[in-house]
């Protein structure tokens, strides 16, 4: 193997783990893994002989690419129609090496994360998440190692605040998914029945990016969110599907009508109960679970 054959297996084999990088603080998998192939390009142009240590170069690199990337998004995303929700990340079906995605990446944390500023994010997902030191995170935010560590103190706070609650239990967590799925399978369902598994507090997201129809604004309360699921299920009524998929890590769902996927929905789960729900509509966020 020569040296170039070298580089390029180094580079794959470290590929998912760039992609989790990216894709933690992009919150798109479309656009992580372009970083991540603008990151290739741009080691080739360096040279191997001139970097000590090609992981770390290359995660740097990338978190640079990805900083950009978000600063400008800001914009687009302040003007986006609707709540925007994150690109889910399906594993059911999709290549295993593709992407590594830390546990805690759910939809519902990327919620959180994007009412950080970049670089608060950027500190936050490189340390907290993915264990870089606070001087490899200077390095790719541009800041002293101490100014990163406020960044990420500050970051650590605002997402112990509003950071979703977890059911530790995935058996658990699975068993409450899978009652949804059998009680909001059509407009027929059982209200009683969906509205005692969800949360009193449950905040239920929609993102149909003003390409489908979907909620403007964040649904809240237990009834409503019910009344809501059942109407969106009623639209379809028996040719709903509702399949069980792994979203971001965790036990979600999938909607087809007529064979046709529509909808991912990623759900948070504590104490026996829904507190979450986000549902990705958008079909320019749904194509790589295709």
């Amino acid at each position: 193997m020569n040296g170039d054959e070298a580089l390029a297996a180094e580079f794959e084999a470290i590929r998912p783990r760039l992609v989790g990088v990216a894709y933690g603080l992009l919150g798109s998998l479309d656009e992580a893994e372009d970083v991540v192939q603008d990151a290739w390009f741009r080691l080739g142009r360096a040279g191997r002989a001139e970097i000590e240590d090609v992981t770390g170069w290359l995660v740097v690199t990338v978190s640079r690419l990805a900083l950009d990337v978000l600063r400008s998004a800001r914009v687009r995303r302040e003007e986006y129609v609707g709540p925007w929700l994150p690109e889910p990340v399906v594993s059911d079906g999709d290549p295993a090496d593709r992407v590594t995605l830390d546990e805690s990446m759910s939809l519902a944390m990327l919620v959180v994360l994007e009412s950080l500023s970049p670089a608060e994010r950027t500190a936050f997902v490189l340390h907290d998440v993915f264990g870089l030191s606070f001087e490899e995170v200077a390095r790719a935010v541009g800041r002293s190692a101490a100014a990163c560590r406020q960044l990420a103190a500050r970051a650590r706070g605002h997402v112990a605040a509003r950071a979703p609650r977890f059911e530790v239990d995935e058996t658990e967590h699975r068993r409450v998914v899978e009652a949804f799925a059998r009680f909001a399978r059509d407009g027929e369902g059982d209200l009683a029945a969906l509205t005692s598994l969800l949360d009193p507090d449950v905040v239920l997201r929609s993102d149909g990016g003003g390409v489908v129809g979907a909620a403007r604004r964040p649904v809240h309360g237990a009834g409503r969110v019910a009344r809501f699921v059942l109407g969106v299920a009623g639209k379809y009524g028996r040719d709903n599907v509702l399949t069980s998929a792994t979203v971001n890590g965790r036990a979600g769902l999938l909607r087809t009508a007529k064979g046709r996927l529509n909808a991912v929905y990623g759900l948070t789960v504590s104490e026996g109960r829904i507190t979450e729900i986000d549902i990705v509509m958008n079909p320019e966020k749904l194509r790589s679970v295709r």
